[in-house]
């Protein structure tokens, strides 16, 4: 739709419709310098902003891959059966974000270095969209980043970086794959030497791939190592955080899945797995 045609739709004065397109309020992209304006996310728009949202029954989390996540997710929505839905899209980080922006999810997971640059980094990865002013980072926890190397490959960093290892590696725009060619930079080493035998969209799926003997090597987080028998070798530490809306922040279900991922059952599953660090879950991450 055009703005005079929203303008019509929702009983505005057309210069309301601009400057809520200027602000990032309402769902709006400009082509050749038109604002241009989907009916279908201008519908969910309106749904979501009626009576503090009336899609409160729906969470849906994209972004990066973690297994503790994960388990939070399903822990969540067997406690509520059908009384609501929650999902976990694992689509990587750039892409949750890109959703997130378009409204397609409610929360995304995200990770992009180490955790000494994490708040510079995520704070520039959210600017670069509009609806930024709305959102919120808060700290999941931080996670052990490195290799996942198949059964019984004991190497060091630079033997894995410098031979001849079939390598799983993961999709661009995946903080995993942003991980790992930071380590190649400072290793000096070229990606394009690496021997890639298998293409992976998630961590697990990596660490799949490795346990079916289809890679050797792929990068990845500890837990994911652990859940399927992987040795692991470590690289650092990186900051896990969560972005969403501010209004999804104060609805019950998302309440609910900070409760079940601080909880004991996750709690005790992050001891097995290893490689967390909860310390800072739940904390606000300044942006500014």
């Amino acid at each position: 739709m055009s703005v005079r045609q929203v303008a019509e739709y929702l009983d505005l004065h057309e210069k309301k419709v601009y400057a809520l397109a200027a602000d990032g309020l309402i769902p709006a992209t400009k082509v050749t310098g038109k604002w241009l304006f989907p009916r279908d996310l201008v519908d969910q728009w309106l749904r979501e902003t009626s009576h503090g949202g009336i899609l409160t029954d729906r969470l849906i989390v994209a972004g990066s891959d973690d297994p503790l996540l994960y388990r939070a997710v399903m822990q969540l929505a067997n406690e509520i059966q059908a009384r609501a839905l929650v999902s976990y899209a694992t689509t990587g980080t750039q892409l949750g974000l890109a959703l997130l922006a378009r409204r397609r999810a409610d929360v995304c997971a995200i990770h992009w270095g180490p955790a000494e640059e994490s708040a510079q980094r995520h704070a520039a990865m959210i600017r670069v969209y509009p609806q930024h002013r709305d959102w919120t980072l808060l700290r999941a926890f931080h996670r052990e980043q490195g290799l996942l190397v198949a059964p019984g490959r004991l190497a060091e960093l630079d033997e894995l970086l410098h031979g001849d290892d079939r390598w799983a590696m993961r999709q661009e725009g995946a903080g995993s794959q942003r991980f790992l060619r930071d380590t190649l930079a400072r290793h000096r080493v070229d990606p394009s030497r690496l021997r890639v035998t298998a293409r992976a969209y998630s961590e697990r799926e990596a660490a799949a791939l490795i346990a079916m003997d289809h890679a050797d090597v792929a990068p990845g987080a500890r837990p994911a190592a652990a859940e399927f028998g992987l040795e692991f070798v470590p690289i650092g530490w990186e900051a896990y955080d969560l972005v969403l809306t501010r209004g999804i922040y104060f609805r019950t279900l998302f309440q609910k899945l900070l409760d079940a991922l601080r909880g004991a059952e996750c709690q005790r599953w992050a001891q097995l797995l290893g490689g967390y660090d909860f310390r800072e879950c739940g904390k606000v991450v300044e942006t500014d």
